[in-house]
């Protein structure tokens, strides 16, 4: 037992160190006082961060990222808080199935995910607008906010819900004065996952953007297949900080296991 308790160890570290690689090559590069990049960093210098202010196409796409991610959020935590609520308070025929349809975009490829939306969108004339890109974002993000509520549902107690009802308070009031405030930590984490989430992706953006609507990752892996120089990774490194600020955040919030390891609650 305990060659095989090492083995997982031993596993678990070398699976961590393989997915740190990438930021231990990209951080240190974005520093070098280089005109090309160069690993290990030449020198110590802050100009490739400086001239990020100098390049209208990446603050541009920061603010669209920065926009749409926003916006993907608020309405994934909306629609995501009231179908957690549904799914959990209301005993709905083939709840298992909806949960597993209404979930499903973290389990299927974003590849497969993408290449779905851009055909479904295209003869709504949907594909390459800012409508389209957004509705695509909203429903790759509804997935961690649902997984989110429905944890924090986990240990709801539902007489509390009752007691304000039968006090005089109507549903709304119910709603505002005590379930929001008791799943509000759960229902806060998921929109920073989901805006983490829509910031960060390529995958299912390179198949809903157009050649007027780029975002940041987008326009990082258009300058990789232009030519690679160090401003790329300090673009990639301002990201990086981003994403670890915002899980470092949900962590304190939540907790990040929360988000796949949730259980499910159903009214009692």
């Amino acid at each position: 037992m305990k060659t095989f308790g090492g083995l997982r160890v031993a596993v678990a570290v070398l699976a961590i160190i393989y997915i740190l690689i990438p930021l231990i090559v990209v951080i240190p590069a974005s520093f070098t006082s280089a005109n090309y990049p160069s690993f290990p960093a030449e020198g110590f210098s802050l100009q490739w961060y400086a001239k990020i202010l100098e390049r209208p196409e990446f603050l541009e796409a920061f603010l669209n990222s920065a926009k749409f991610a926003a916006l993907a959020a608020l309405f994934s935590v909306i629609f995501g808080t009231l179908g957690a609520l549904g799914i959990a308070k209301y005993d709905i025929p083939g709840k298992s199935y909806i949960t597993a349809l209404l979930t499903s975009p973290l389990s299927v490829p974003q590849l497969v995910l993408g290449i779905a939306l851009l055909m479904y969108f295209t003869p709504m004339m949907l594909a390459g607008t800012s409508t389209g890109f957004l509705i695509a974002h909203i429903v790759i993000c509804i997935p961690y906010v649902m997984r989110l509520v429905l944890t924090g549902l986990s240990g709801f107690d539902y007489n509390l819900e009752r007691a304000a009802a039968i006090l005089g308070a109507n549903p709304l009031t119910v709603f505002m004065k005590v379930t929001l405030p008791l799943i509000g930590s759960a229902a806060i984490s998921g929109g920073l996952f989901a805006f983490l989430t829509s910031f960060d992706n390529v995958t299912v953006s390179l198949f809903m953007v157009s050649p007027e609507m780029r975002t940041l990752p987008i326009e990082i892996f258009s300058q990789m297949q232009d030519a690679y120089n160090p401003i790329v990774a300090s673009v990639s490194s301002v990201v990086i900080f981003i994403s670890v600020l915002l899980i470092v955040i949900l962590e304190k919030i939540q907790g990040v296991g929360k988000v796949f390891g949730g259980s499910h609650h159903t009214n009692g």
